[in-house]
């Protein structure tokens, strides 16, 4: 274990949170960058923190990655000793809303950090990649070594930006860099505007489900806790560049998602067809044989079992918030058009 002191940035989100109480557990020291933005409550992170504020191995930084001089003084408080960047801002459509701000939060601030990275002598760099940069990829399930020139959506292309931009610090510096391309990540934290915790949320207060499409769309789903298991592999065997993706290796349907989700919470899938929406691939699928043999990492929660643990999770999040669990009733669908 060579990274002692790792320095996490958005470590107050979904997987950060996660990733940090892992390292923690084995014995680093953890800084955590997080400027807790508005794009969901920042209570949430608040909440994801809460545990790990108390670990004297832990740090807490509250600032934005692009902020040129609080990145410098966070760099010189201390040796660091590797970096794993999952801060940026999140979300295929709302990145055509404001592809502006997307390329100003996941390029701009990609940049600030590597060039402190440079100046400090962080020996390795970790970037949070996804599934994205494969646009409508026909070729499946998707390798490391398909083309990625045509991502669909302006997150899609920061996400690719970010890996080019890694290799070039790479061969400038020589520093070790590993892009992952994560899989649509799921488990307990998930954000709430993502589909599996939105549409448990609409389920389970009696609503519906605007489905985009008629259904067959499909997301390879992976759970935060094999995320986590594959960043900590790729930090401490990363040696030159490297992308490894991260993926379940299995493909859900999005009408059998909302069915599911329906079936574990005992409710009926009352789901409105809507047009197809720009941006959105019709499907992600990892290859995830690279992972395996160069990091000896594969997918160890399947679909169902993660899908159980979240709304556990889920379930005890509305009772200790005061609200009704989801109403005992009929788990037929419904459909509108």
């Amino acid at each position: 274990m060579d990274s002692k002191v790792v320095l996490v940035t958005g470590g107050a989100g979904f997987i950060g949170s996660h990733l940090v109480e892992r390292l923690l557990d084995e014995g680093r020291r953890v800084i955590v960058v997080d400027s807790f933005d508005t794009f969901y409550d920042p209570a949430i992170k608040r909440r994801n923190i809460s545990a790990a504020l108390g670990h004297d191995g832990y740090r807490l930084v509250e600032a934005d990655i692009r902020d040129e001089a609080a990145v410098e003084a966070l760099f010189a408080s201390e040796p660091i000793d590797a970096v794993i960047h999952l801060a940026a801002r999140a979300g295929v459509r709302p990145s055509i809303e404001q592809p502006g701000l997307y390329t100003s939060v996941n390029l701009s601030g990609t940049t600030t950090l590597l060039e402190a990275c440079g100046r400090h002598g962080v020996g390795r760099f970790v970037f949070g990649s996804s599934s994205s940069v494969y646009g409508n990829n026909e070729k499946a399930p998707f390798s490391e070594e398909d083309p990625v020139d045509r991502p669909i959506s302006p997150y899609g292309a920061t996400k690719k930006a970010g890996e080019v931009l890694c290799y070039s610090f790479h061969h400038l510096t020589g520093m070790k860099m590993a892009c992952l391309r994560f899989f649509t990540v799921f488990g307990p934290r998930q954000r709430p505007e993502m589909a599996i915790h939105k549409f448990a949320r609409i389920l389970a207060d009696g609503g519906q489900v605007e489905q985009y499409g008629d259904g067959s769309s499909a997301r390879d789903y992976t759970y935060v806790g094999d995320i986590v298991d594959g960043i900590v592999r790729a930090l401490d065997r990363c040696e030159t560049y490297h992308i490894w993706n991260l993926g379940g290796s299995h493909t859900t349907r999005l009408s059998e998602l909302v069915q599911k989700i329906a079936d574990g919470l005992g409710v009926a899938a009352n789901v409105r067809e809507l047009p197809f929406q720009p941006g959105d691939v019709e499907r992600t699928w990892a290859d995830v044989s690279r992972a395996e043999s160069e990091l000896g990492w594969k997918p160890e929660v399947p679909f169902d079992r993660g899908l159980a643990l979240f709304l556990e999770w889920f379930e005890q999040q509305r009772r200790s918030q005061g609200m009704p669990g989801a109403p005992a009733g009929p788990t037929t669908t419904r459909r509108e058009r």
